[in-house]
C-alpha cells in the first residue's frame, strides 16, 4: 500500500523545451538591444574621451666589427658581444639614463607648446610644431620659470600671457619683439602673423630631466627571436613624432656611448703614455745637454770600443728594466681599482704584453655586471635576491681579476730580479774605467735609457692610437624609426567588439539574474514542479482594470472574453469531483490575503449558476470578508450572527440579482472567529444548506495566515487552492500537499488566478503527462495562450495601435 502511495504522489517528469528557451530571450529582446546600445555607446564614449598612443618600431643589430685600421695597425679584435646574456647587458644600456638623457638632448626639448582640445579641455602637444616664435632673452638652466603660461594674441602689437601666481591665474598684456619677464625667465615673442583672437597656445620650460620618466615609460627592447642578434625597439607616446624622433636619438647615442666605452681602454693608456712622455721628454733633454757639457769641459770625445759594448748591453737592460717597472706601476693600479670596487675598471696599459686576454676578458664582464647591478638598483633594494646573486658573481670575478694580477706581479718582479742580475757584470766591467770617464759613461748611459724608453713609448702611443681610430661601434641600426599615425590604444575595433560582445551579455545576464531572484510562482509547469496536488484549470487575467470587490462579476459581464471561458473550463473540471455528491460542498481558500479567493470564488458560483445549478455563496473570512461590497449590502446581519445564536438561518440567505444564486455574508467581525466556525451551528447549517443546493461554496480565510479554514476544509468535498500568478510564492504551491497529507485528503486542487503570458518568468520546462499513474489525478486545462487574436473572445479585442482609424474615433 505504501509503495502504491509513492507511485500515486510522484510529480510528473519534465523536459527541458528548448523552443521556449528561445522564446523567453526573445520576450526581452529590448534589454539586450538596451544593453547593447549601452555598450556600444559607453565604448564609443570612451574611445572618444581617451587619448590616443601611438607607437614605433626600430631595430639593431649586435656584431663585431674589425675595421680596416685595425688590420693595418695588427689590433686583435674585440671579444664576442653577440650572445644572448651580453644583449640583455646593452638591452640594459640602452634602457639607463645616461643613454636617454643623452638622446633627450639631442631633441628640441627645451620648450613644449600645446593647444587645448574640445575634449575635456585636454591639451594636445604641438612637437615637432612651434606655432609663435619664443626666444629665450635671459634663461638660467638650473632655475627658470615652471609654470605653464597661456599665450593670447590681442592685437597686432601686442598679447596677453596668463599664468598662476600663488594658485591664481594673472594675465599681463605685452608687446611683441619687446622682452618681458616672468619670474626669474625672460622672453621675447615675435608677431605671429593672423592669429584669431580666440586662439591660445600654452607653452612650457622643460629641463632635459623632466622627459627621462616619459621616455622610459613608453621604451621597450628586446631580443627579435632566441638568440637572435637582432633586437626590436618600440617607443610609446602620446605623440608619434616624438616616439620616432627620440628612438633614433636613443639608437644613435648608444653607438656613441658604444664606442666611447670600447676606446676607453686605449685612452687610459694613452693618458699613461703621455704622461711618461712628458717626464722622459725633460730627462732626455736634460741628459744631452749634460753630456754636452761634460765633453767640452773634459775634452772626452770618445771611448774604446769595449767600454762602447758595455754600454750598449747596459742601455739595453736598463731600458728593459724601466718598461718592466712602468709595468708594475700598471698592474699595482688595475688591482687597486678591483679592490676599491670602482663602477667602471679597464685595463690601463700593456707595454710588455704581459697583460693577456683572459684578464682583459674578465675586465670586461666585470664592467658588464657592475652596469647590470646599477640597473638593477632602480627596481630591487640592495638586500634582495637579484642583487645578492650578483653581488656573489662580481666577488667571484674580483678574486680571479686580483689573482690573475698578482700571478704577472711576480712574474714581473722575477724579470726585474733578473735583469738586475745581468747589469752586475756590466756595471763591475764599467767601474774599472777611469774616473772621468765613468762620469762620461753615467751620462750616456742615462741618455741611452730615456732615449730608448721615449721611442718605445712613442711606438705604444702610436699603437694605442691606431686601436682607437680603429675600434667600431658594437651594433648598426637596421631599421630607423618612423612616425606611425595609426594609433596603437585605445584600440577601436577591439573595444567596439567588446561593447557588442559586453552588450550581448549584460542583456542575457539580466534576463538571467531576475528569473534567479524572482520568488513568485508565474505559470503551471512552476506549480507542476512543486507538488503533486492536481491544477483543475488556469483563470486568465482580465485584461482591464477592474474594481476592488469585483462587484461587476466578470464572468457573466463579459462572457465572451478569455477571462471567462477559462473560468468555465475550472467549472468544467469542478464537475468530475465528488460526482458521488448531490450536494458538494467546495472550500475556497490560499496561503495569504490577496491572492484573489474571493475573486475566484465569486466568478465560480455565478458560472455555476448559470448551468441551473442551486448555488449558495459563504463568505467563511469572518475577519475581513469583501463578499458584502460584492453585492452591495450591508454587513450588519450575516455568518457570525448566525453561529452566535443571534438570529436564525433563513435570516441569513440573500438573494441575488442572478438566477439560482444565493449568499451569505459574513456579518460583523467577532472576538473568536475561528471558535465559531469550529461550533456544531457551522455543521447543522450546512446540513441544511445541502438540502436546498446543489452547490456550496465557501470562500474562507487564507490558511497560512489562520486556522479558521481548517474545520470547513475537512467538511468540504472539494477543497480549492487558489495560486496567483505574480503574487503566490513558490513555498505556497507546498501547502495543499501538505494540508492533503495531514488530513488524509484527496480531494484538493489547485487553481492558477490572474495567469497572464509573462515569458520573463516562465518556467523553461514542459510537463509530461504519459504514464499510467497520472491519467486519474490530472486534467485538461488550457492557458489559452495565443488565442487571443483567434476571434472567438469578442470581449478581448482591442484597438490597434497602428490603426490609424482609431485615432478619429477617440
Amino acid at each position: 500500500m505504501e509503495e502504491t502511495e509513492q507511485v500515486k504522489h510522484k510529480l510528473p517528469s519534465q523536459e527541458i523545451d528548448y523552443f521556449k528557451i528561445v522564446k523567453i530571450l526573445i520576450s526581452r529582446w529590448y534589454w539586450v538591444v538596451g544593453s547593447l546600445i549601452i555598450c556600444v555607446l559607453a565604448g564609443n564614449i570612451y574611445l572618444w574621451y581617451t587619448p590616443k598612443t601611438f607607437a614605433t618600431f626600430a631595430t639593431m643589430k649586435f656584431e663585431e666589427k674589425k675595421s680596416e685600421i685595425q688590420e693595418i695597425g695588427g689590433v686583435s679584435s674585440i671579444p664576442d658581444r653577440t650572445n644572448s646574456s651580453r644583449i640583455q647587458t646593452e638591452i640594459i644600456v640602452l634602457q639607463s639614463n645616461p643613454v636617454i638623457l643623452s638622446a633627450i638632448k639631442q631633441l628640441n626639448y627645451r620648450m613644449s607648446f600645446y593647444v587645448v582640445g574640445r575634449v575635456l579641455n585636454r591639451r594636445n602637444e604641438l612637437y615637432p610644431n612651434i606655432p609663435i616664435d619664443v626666444e629665450l632673452v635671459k634663461f638660467d638652466s638650473l632655475n627658470f620659470v615652471r609654470e605653464e603660461l597661456i599665450f593670447r594674441p590681442v592685437s597686432k602689437s601686442n598679447f596677453s600671457i596668463t599664468h598662476k601666481v600663488a594658485g591664481k591665474d594673472v594675465t599681463t598684456v605685452y608687446l611683441y619683439n619687446v622682452p618681458f619677464t616672468v619670474g626669474p625667465t625672460s622672453f621675447s615673442i615675435k608677431y605671429p602673423g593672423d592669429l584669431a583672437s580666440t586662439t591660445s597656445y600654452i607653452f612650457k620650460l622643460n629641463a632635459a630631466e623632466d622627459f627621462i620618466g616619459r621616455v622610459r615609460g613608453g621604451f621597450h627592447a628586446g631580443e627579435t627571436s632566441k638568440n637572435s642578434n637582432i633586437i626590436s625597439l618600440s617607443e610609446t607616446d602620446s605623440n608619434p613624432q616624438f616616439a620616432a624622433d627620440i628612438l633614433n636619438a636613443i639608437m644613435r647615442q648608444y653607438l656613441d656611448y658604444d664606442r666611447v666605452q670600447r676606446t676607453l681602454s686605449t685612452s687610459q693608456m694613452i693618458q699613461f703614455i703621455d704622461s711618461q712622455l712628458a717626464f722622459l721628454s725633460g730627462q732626455v733633454k736634460g741628459s744631452s745637454n749634460s753630456i754636452k757639457q761634460f765633453q767640452e769641459s773634459k775634452k772626452i770625445m770618445d771611448i774604446g770600443s769595449a767600454s762602447e759594448e758595455a754600454i750598449s748591453q747596459a742601455k739595453d737592460l736598463d731600458a728593459s728594466l724601466s718598461i718592466q717597472q712602468m709595468e708594475l706601476v700598471a698592474l699595482d693600479h688595475l688591482k687597486q681599482n678591483v679592490i676599491q670596487g670602482k663602477n667602471d675598471v679597464n685595463v690601463s696599459v700593456n707595454l710588455a704584453g704581459l697583460v693577456d686576454v683572459q684578464i682583459t676578458d674578465l675586465v670586461g664582464k666585470l664592467n658588464e655586471l657592475l652596469v647590470e647591478k646599477n640597473s638593477l638598483l632602480k627596481t630591487y633594494n640592495a638586500d634582495s635576491g637579484p642583487i645578492h646573486d650578483i653581488d656573489k658573481q662580481i666577488l667571484q670575478l674580483k678574486n680571479d681579476i686580483v689573482n690573475g694580477v698578482s700571478t704577472l706581479h711576480t712574474v714581473v718582479e722575477n724579470k726585474i730580479k733578473y735583469l738586475n742580475e745581468q747589469l752586475i757584470p756590466i756595471n763591475a766591467q764599467l767601474s774599472a774605467l777611469p774616473a772621468a770617464a765613468q762620469d762620461y759613461v753615467g751620462l750616456k748611459r742615462d741618455f741611452d735609457i730615456n732615449d730608448k724608453v721615449y721611442s718605445l713609448l712613442q711606438e705604444k702611443k702610436l699603437d694605442a692610437q691606431i686601436n682607437s681610430a680603429g675600434i667600431l661601434p658594437g651594433a648598426s641600426i637596421v631599421d630607423m624609426a618612423q612616425p606611425n599615425f595609426g594609433p596603437v590604444a585605445p584600440n577601436v575595433s577591439s573595444i567596439q567588439h567588446y561593447g557588442v560582445i559586453f552588450g550581448f551579455l549584460f542583456g542575457i545576464g539580466a534576463i538571467i539574474l531576475i528569473r534567479i531572484l524572482n520568488p513568485y510562482i508565474y505559470d503551471k509547469e512552476t506549480i507542476e514542479s512543486l507538488t503533486t496536488i492536481p491544477i483543475i484549470g488556469v483563470i486568465r487575467k482580465f485584461p482591464q482594470d477592474i474594481d476592488e470587490y469585483s462587484s461587476q462579476i466578470l464572468a457573466i459581464s463579459k462572457p465572451k472574453s478569455i477571462f471567462a471561458e477559462s473560468v468555465r473550463s475550472v467549472r468544467t473540471n469542478l464537475s468530475f469531483l465528488a460526482t458521488q455528491k448531490t450536494s458538494k460542498i467546495i472550500c475556497i481558500t490560499s496561503e495569504v490575503a490577496g491572492e484573489g479567493k474571493s475573486f475566484v470564488a465569486v466568478n465560480l458560483s455565478s458560472t455555476l449558476s448559470l448551468i441551473d445549478k442551486r448555488v449558495i455563496l459563504i463568505a467563511a473570512d469572518l475577519r475581513r470578508s469583501k463578499l458584502h461590497k460584492t453585492f452591495d449590502v450591508p454587513n450588519d446581519l450575516g455568518l457570525s450572527n448566525y453561529l452566535a445564536s443571534q438570529c436564525s438561518g433563513e435570516d441569513v440567505i440573500m438573494h441575488s440579482t442572478q438566477k439560482n444564486l444565493d449568499f451569505i455574508i459574513s456579518g460583523p467581525v467577532p472576538p473568536n472567529p475561528s471558535e465559531l466556525l469550529h461550533s456544531s451551528r457551522m455543521t447543522d447549517l450546512i446540513e441544511i444548506l445541502k438540502s436546498r443546493y446543489d452547490i456550496i461554496m465557501i470562500d474562507t480565510a487564507p490558511i497560512g495566515l489562520v486556522s479558521d479554514a481548517i474545520p470547513i476544509i475537512r467538511l468540504s468535498d472539494v477543497n480549492v487552492f487558489v495560486i496567483r500568478s505574480g503574487k503566490s510564492k513558490f513555498y505556497a504551491a507546498t501547502i495543499p500537499n501538505r494540508i492533503a497529507q495531514e488530513y488524509h485528503l484527496d480531494n484538493t486542487v489547485i487553481v492558477l488566478n490572474a495567469y497572464s503570458e509573462d515569458l520573463l518568468h516562465s518556467r523553461y520546462y514542459t510537463t509530461k503527462f504519459t504514464g499510467e499513474n497520472y491519467g486519474s489525478r490530472y486534467y485538461y486545462y488550457s492557458d489559452y495562450t495565443g488565442y487571443e487574436g483567434s476571434g472567438y473572445y469578442l470581449d478581448d479585442k482591442r484597438k490597434k495601435w497602428w490603426d490609424v482609424r482609431n485615432w478619429f474615433n477617440r
